[in-house]
C-alpha cells in the first residue's frame, strides 16, 4: 500500500470539520444504488474508486456480481460520465500508465490520470478538470462519488462541496407562487452544495481492517456528537430515495453461511 500523505493529514482536518467523514448514503455495494432515480434527481456523472468497490484489490476485472449494476450505471449516465479514480491505477505510482490502460479496458470506463493521491485538493482539481472538459460539463453538485474508504473517498467528496448560496429575498406574493410544496420525505438539504458521497461498506476482500475500524469509529462519533437532527433526517431521506434493498439471494446466502459457521464451531468444540 503506497504512503498517502494527504490521507495521513485527514485526521487533523477532521478536528476542524468532523463532518467531512460523514457519507450521504451507505450501501453494501453498488447493486443497492438506484441509478435511474439518481439521474432523475439531477445527477449527471459518477466517480468510482476501484479496489474493493468495483474490483477485488489489486485486480483489474470487475467483480462478477456487479456486472448488471455497472452496466446500468454506465447506460444511465453515459460512458464518458462515469470516471474511475484510484490511488493506484492512473496515479503517479502507475509507471507508464499500464495499470490505468488495463483497468479502463476491463471496466470499459475512463481512468483519471492524477499527480496526487486522494483525498488531496490536487486530485479534486483533476476530477473537476475532467468533468469540465466534457461536451456537456458536469458540475460538482451533479456528481455521485462512490468508494469504500471514509478517509479518502468520502472525505474527498465532501471537500468538493461549498456553502450553498442564499436565495434572493422575495415578497409574500412571489413566495406563495414560486415556492413548491414539500413532500413528506423531502427534507431540506444542509447548507452546502456538492457531490453525493456514497460509502460502500461491504468488502470483496478483507484488508486494512484496523484502519477501517478507526474510520467506523470516527463516523460513529461524528454521527452522534456533530450531526444535527435536520442533517440526520436529510441523510435518511436520501437512503429512502436512492437505495434499493439488499437482494433476497444475498440475505439467504448470509443466513446459510451463518448456520454453517455455527455447525463447524460445534464440531470443533
Amino acid at each position: 500500500m503506497p504512503f498517502n500523505l494527504p490521507g495521513v493529514l485527514v485526521p487533523f482536518h477532521l478536528i476542524i470539520n468532523p463532518r467531512l467523514v460523514v457519507p450521504c448514503i451507505v450501501v453494501k455495494d453498488i447493486r443497492q444504488l438506484d441509478f435511474p432515480a439518481l439521474y432523475k434527481a439531477g445527477y449527471r456523472g459518477a466517480v468510482f474508486d476501484k479496489d474493493n468497490c468495483l474490483t477485488i484489490p489489486h485486480e483489474d476485472r470487475l467483480v462478477p456480481e456487479l456486472v448488471d449494476a455497472w452496466r446500468e450505471c454506465r447506460e444511465t449516465f453515459g460512458p464518458d460520465n462515469v470516471l474511475i479514480v484510484s490511488n493506484t491505477a492512473g496515479s503517479h505510482l502507475d509507471v507508464g500508465e499500464l495499470e490505468a490502460e488495463s483497468v479502463s479496458h476491463h471496466l470499459s470506463a475512463p481512468v483519471l490520470r492524477h499527480p496526487s493521491l486522494k483525498p488531496s485538493y490536487a486530485c479534486i482539481k483533476s476530477i473537476r478538470a475532467y468533468f469540465s472538459s466534457l461536451p456537456r460539463p458536469v458540475k460538482n453538485e451533479e456528481l455521485v462519488v462512490v468508494g469504500d474508504r471514509l478517509l479518502t473517498d468520502v472525505v474527498m467528496a465532501n471537500r468538493m462541496s461549498r456553502r450553498a448560496p442564499h436565495p434572493p429575498p422575495m415578497s409574500n406574493g412571489e413566495a406563495s407562487e414560486k415556492t413548491p410544496l414539500v413532500e413528506k420525505d423531502d427534507f431540506p438539504r444542509p447548507g452546502r452544495v456538492g457531490p453525493l458521497a456514497v460509502w460502500t461498506e461491504g468488502l470483496w476482500k478483507r484488508e486494512n481492517l484496523a484502519l477501517r475500524a478507526l474510520e467506523r469509529g470516527l463516523l460513529k462519533g461524528a454521527e452522534r456528537w456533530v450531526l444535527k437532527p435536520q442533517e440526520a433526517a436529510w441523510r435518511e431521506s436520501l437512503q429512502y430515495r436512492f437505495v434499493k434493498p439488499v437482494p433476497a439471494a444475498e440475505e439467504v446466502a448470509q443466513v446459510k453461511e451463518g448456520w454453517i459457521r455455527k455447525l463447524l464451531r460445534r464440531i470443533r468444540d
